[in-house]
């Protein structure tokens, strides 16, 4: 792996222990600073390429090469964002963004300054007593990016972590994360269902397949950052969601009803 590619996928096969074939020959790289989503409906193999990345899996066939397969658990340099926040309810904000690394061995004491750190960076530094309960879904989530960010990862897997938002707090959320990213300058592979999602946050979109899932079309979104909402009403973005959603339905035979 090059100096400058963060995750690279090739020929990569999973097939899970019934028989299902999930993935056939997926082939996909992210770069060390680059946003990249893979786009596709439920059951096309999206987090199980997440999975593998972040070592909860492994292929049958094929190679994955990422910071969290080095070898060294302790430093993966791998974070994870699930759709569901997954905080601790009986624990503070606090005491859940640090979390991480309480398990890589630092105190609460030492671990202060990077958890505060983490919090204001995601507009959370007020709530560091709160728990869950007292928090709004878009929060919750915050939250759980804060915990993820502590680490100062050198790769964000994210797993569809805003579809249950409403839209106003999505997108919100999405202009943060872009935020976060650029400040952080990780690598970021991002799981959606939405076009308009994907093409306002990515440098690059890879459409999945049905299963057995493969990457079936790349759409360069070649825009500048920072996006604002002045790029959601442009042209640009419209003429990019159709080249999406055009890619969507030639691979799957249907409209997608997000053509813009």
């Amino acid at each position: 792996m090059t100096q400058t590619m963060a995750i690279e996928l090739q020929q990569v096969v999973k097939r899970y222990g019934q028989g299902t074939l999930a993935l056939q020959d997926v082939s996909l790289h992210v770069d060390g600073h680059e946003f990249v989503s893979l786009l596709g409906p439920s059951g096309c193999g999206k987090s199980t390429v997440l999975k593998m990345v972040a070592g909860l899996d492994a292929p049958n066939a094929g190679s994955i090469r990422a910071p969290a397969l080095m070898g060294n658990s302790a430093s993966s340099g791998t974070a994870f964002v699930f759709q569901d926040a997954a905080l601790m309810p009986w624990a503070s904000v606090f005491d859940n963004v640090w979390l991480p690394l309480r398990l890589a061995g630092l105190t609460k004491a030492a671990a202060t300054p990077e958890v505060r750190r983490a919090l204001e960076s995601v507009g959370l530094g007020e709530f560091e007593s709160a728990f869950p309960a007292e928090l709004s879904g878009g929060m919750r989530m915050r939250a759980s990016i804060a915990r993820a960010l502590v680490t100062q990862p050198k790769v964000l897997l994210m797993d569809e972590p805003f579809a249950a938002l409403d839209e106003i707090t999505r997108q919100r959320l999405n202009g943060d994360l872009l935020a976060w990213w650029q400040s952080a300058r990780l690598a970021v592979l991002f799981v959606t269902h939405s076009v308009f999602e994907a093409v306002f946050l990515s440098q690059r979109v890879l459409v999945m397949s049905a299963r057995p899932g493969r990457i079936a079309a790349e759409i360069l979104i070649d825009e500048p950052y920072p996006r604002t909402a002045e790029f959601r009403s442009s042209l640009r973005y419209a003429e990019a969601c159709r080249k999406v959603s055009l890619a969507l339905e030639a691979t799957y035979g249907f409209a997608t009803g997000e053509s813009a």
